[in-house]
C-alpha cells in the first residue's frame, strides 16, 4: 500500500506544481488545492449528492446480483435456455446504453427507477457472464461424483456448483460494482436533480471546472471503497476463494 500511496502523492504534487509553474487557468486545469477549496466551499451540501449517487449505485448493483444468479443457473443448467436467452442478451449489450437512456426515462419517468435501471443494464451482463462461466467450470470429478451419489438438482447446485463458482462470482461482482458507479453517473447525466453526476453537468455548464474535478475525485473514491468492500467480504467469508484466485494467477 505504501508504494501506490507515495505514487499518488507524487502525482498530485506534480499536478500542483505544473499548474503553478505554467500558469494554467482554472477553467482548463485547476490545481488540487483549488479543487479541495471548491469542495470545502460546498461542505455539508455535498452529502445529499453523494448519498443520491450511492443509492443509485447500490440499487442497480443489487438488482444485477438478484437477477443474474437465477438466470446464470438457468443458462448453465439448460442448453435450450442458453440458446434462447444468450443471443438476446448479446443484442441488448451491443446497444449503447447511453443511446437508450433517454428512452428509458420517457418510459419509466425521471425518478430513481429509471436511474437504477440504467445502472443495472450497465452492470448486469459482465456479472452474468462470470457467474455462468463459474457454474460451467465445476471440476469434472465433482460433477461425476454427484452423478454417482444421485444428488438432486438443488443439492448439486448448492453443495458443488455454487462453491466451485465463488472465485468467478466475486470477479464478476468486482467488475459489476465498478460499472455500477459508471452507470449511476450516466443515469445522472440524463436525468437527476442531485448526485455527483448532476454536479458535474451543472458545474461544467457554468465553467466551474474545479467543482467538476472534485466530483470526479469523489466518484473515484466511492468506486475504490465499494470495490474494496467486495474484496473484504470475499476475504472474510470465502478465504479459500482468494487463495484459489492466487493459485490460478500463478
Amino acid at each position: 500500500m505504501a508504494i501506490p500511496a507515495l505514487t499518488l502523492v507524487a502525482l498530485v504534487l506534480l499536478w500542483e506544481g505544473a499548474v503553478r509553474v505554467f500558469g494554467i487557468p482554472n477553467y482548463l486545469l485547476p490545481a488540487p488545492t483549488r479543487v479541495l477549496a471548491e469542495l470545502d466551499k460546498l461542505g455539508v451540501r455535498l452529502v445529499p449528492n453523494i448519498g443520491a449517487t450511492l443509492l443509485t449505485v447500490l440499487a442497480g448493483f443489487l438488482a444485477s446480483v438478484v437477477i443474474s444468479l437465477p438466470l446464470a443457473v438457468a443458462i448453465a443448467s439448460s442448453p435450450f435456455v442458453a440458446r434462447a436467452v444468450y443471443p438476446l442478451l448479446l443484442i441488448t449489450q451491443s446497444t449503447p446504453i447511453i443511446a437508450i437512456a433517454p428512452i428509458l426515462v420517457v418510459m419509466l419517468g425521471t425518478g430513481q427507477l429509471s436511474r437504477a435501471t440504467i445502472t443495472f443494464l450497465i452492470a448486469f451482463f459482465p456479472l452474468l457472464v462470470s457467474m455462468v462461466t463459474g457454474l460451467l467450470s465445476t471440476p469434472r470429478e465433482a460433477v461425476e461424483l454427484s452423478r454417482v451419489l444421485r444428488t438432486s438438482f438443488l443439492q448439486d447446485l448448492w453443495l458443488i456448483r455454487l462453491p466451485a463458482s465463488v472465485p468467478f462470482v466475486f470477479s464478476g461482482l468486482k467488475v459489476a460494482i465498478s460499472l455500477s458507479v459508471i452507470g449511476a453517473v450516466v443515469a445522472e447525466f440524463v436525468t437527476a436533480n442531485k448526485g455527483l453526476g448532476y454536479l458535474i453537468t451543472q458545474s461544467t455548464a457554468f465553467f466551474n471546472v474545479p467543482l467538476a474535478f472534485g466530483s470526479v475525485i469523489l466518484l473515484s473514491i466511492m468506486g475504490v471503497l465499494l470495490f474494496q468492500s467486495i474484496v473484504l467480504v470475499e476475504r472474510i467469508f470465502f478465504p479459500w476463494a482468494v487463495q484459489s484466485e492466487r493459485i490460478t494467477r500463478e
